[in-house]
């Protein structure tokens, strides 16, 4: 699965758990929560499942970004989410029955724990306010990604690429945005070509900064007016 497990990293110790899906259940049962998962590091590039494989469990990410995504008939990655830390990927394709339609694979070196199948569908069955917790977050994610698809399909490649710099900006919080040309071309759906022109454009405009690869964000609020938001 990954490069070094790291099983003394404990559920108590972990600064996002309460931000986590899993959050009521961890709360109230610590020393079950750290017997039923492992954490282990994943260098960045590592995958942590591809698509058309079965669930074995789902990740719950402690440290570090993971890309979502699918990919085309010739090959070419479509990003469809970045998680970040507190975020459990992988659940959805449990309630499924079916394989992952999607592959996950770490952004930059993540630390990350890993619930096996049949632990985390007990946690659902036994836990009420775990299920209508997640019932929720699939409700949401539905109405975001219908969001996130009109936008990108309606808008220019400018609009696109202030848009997609926005939701960026929010997942890395203080952070700089921290992607390759390519990843974030994906993410967005533009030739890498077009993005790196783009990207040049909007540094004279005073909209962005580069530092070599990461991105500064220098007014949100002018991407927001041109995005349309």
């Amino acid at each position: 699965m990954s490069d070094k497990s790291h099983k003394q990293f404990l559920c108590s110790n972990c600064e996002w758990h309460k931000l986590s899906l899993l959050s009521d259940f961890c709360e109230r049962n610590v020393q079950d929560s750290d017997r039923h998962r492992i954490s282990n590091h994943y260098k960045r590039n590592q995958s942590l499942f591809a698509e058309g494989s079965y669930p074995r469990g789902v990740f719950c990410l402690n440290h570090g970004k993971v890309k979502v995504f699918t990919r085309g008939d010739e090959g070419k990655e479509q990003i469809i989410h970045i998680a970040k830390a507190g975020e459990i990927i992988g659940f959805r394709a449990m309630f499924s029955g079916g394989e992952y339609k999607v592959s996950a694979t770490a952004l930059e070196d993540c630390t990350i724990c890993f619930i096996g199948k049949e632990e985390f569908l007990s946690i659902i069955d036994t836990n009420p306010a775990i299920r209508n917790d997640i019932i929720r977050e699939l409700s949401k994610e539905l109405g975001e990604r219908a969001i996130f698809i009109t936008n990108i399909a309606q808008k220019t490649v400018r609009e696109r690429l202030a848009f997609a710099l926005t939701i960026l900006g929010d997942v890395y919080g203080e952070d700089q945005i921290n992607l390759t040309r390519e990843d974030m071309a994906n993410f967005i759906g533009i030739a890498t070509e077009t993005l790196i022109r783009l990207l040049k454009d909007f540094k004279e405009e005073g909209l962005i900064d580069i530092h070599n690869r990461k991105l500064e964000i220098i007014s949100k609020e002018k991407l927001l007016v041109i995005a349309g938001k």
